[in-house]
């Protein structure tokens, strides 16, 4: 009796092994494509200025400039034909305060096509003055009047309220608040330049003042 010859291999199998081949392939493929997008992206100029705004915004204050005043106030009274005057100098220091927490993302602007980007900031706010207690000098005048009635308290009073206005006066004129703008202009720019400048991305920052933008 003839033994039957054996059924030739199925060749259904090889293509399958093909077809999950190419599958994993093509899968590969889409991954690589993909962790690719995921690198760019990273290094995506407006994600590296949103990291950066973020970090802005957590550091909530900067401080880019403190200034040291010296005021000198005189307050005079006279009470029954006698007078008494009191002067004091009084220095106190100012810090000037960009409230990076206020900072959003509508305030920051980038232009791809030359690769700017514009911030504008916060307006400056002023803290202080903090009183050097220790360095504080008065000259009074009129020992009698100052002697038998309330005149010193009330000259002393009023020198420390006139001493704190002329210092926080002093803190916003025209120079002081240049120097404080441009500094602040700065330390803003150099938080976003150098992120951008470590990510391979040369971009011009400016920042800027609303103040500025409308004059």
């Amino acid at each position: 009796m003839t033994t039957p010859a054996a059924p030739p291999a199925p060749r259904l199998l090889p293509r399958l092994i093909l077809l999950a081949a190419a599958a994993m392939l093509l899968l590969a493929v889409w991954w690589a494509v993909s962790a690719w997008r995921d690198w760019e992206k990273g290094y995506d100029p407006e994600t590296v200025v949103a990291a950066s705004l973020q970090g802005l915004q957590e550091q909530n204050v900067l401080v880019p400039f403190t200034a040291r005043y010296v005021a000198v106030v005189t307050s005079t009274q006279s009470r029954m034909g006698l007078s008494a005057k009191k002067t004091l100098i009084m220095p106190g220091t100012v810090r000037y305060e960009l409230d990076l927490g206020k900072l959003r993302q509508s305030d920051l602007d980038w232009d791809a096509a030359t690769n700017g980007l514009t911030i504008t900031l916060p307006p400056l706010r002023l803290a202080g003055p903090e009183i050097d207690l220790n360095a504080i000098s008065e000259f009074r005048d009129g020992a009698i009047l100052l002697t038998l009635t309330d005149a010193e308290a009330s000259l002393d009073a009023a020198n420390r309220k006139a001493a704190q206005a002329e210092l926080i006066k002093q803190a916003k004129g025209t120079t002081p608040m240049r120097l404080a703008r441009g500094a602040a202009r700065t330390a803003v720019e150099q938080s976003f330049a150098m992120p951008l400048r470590a990510a391979g991305i040369e971009a011009k920052v400016t920042a800027r003042f609303a103040a500025d933008a409308a004059g």
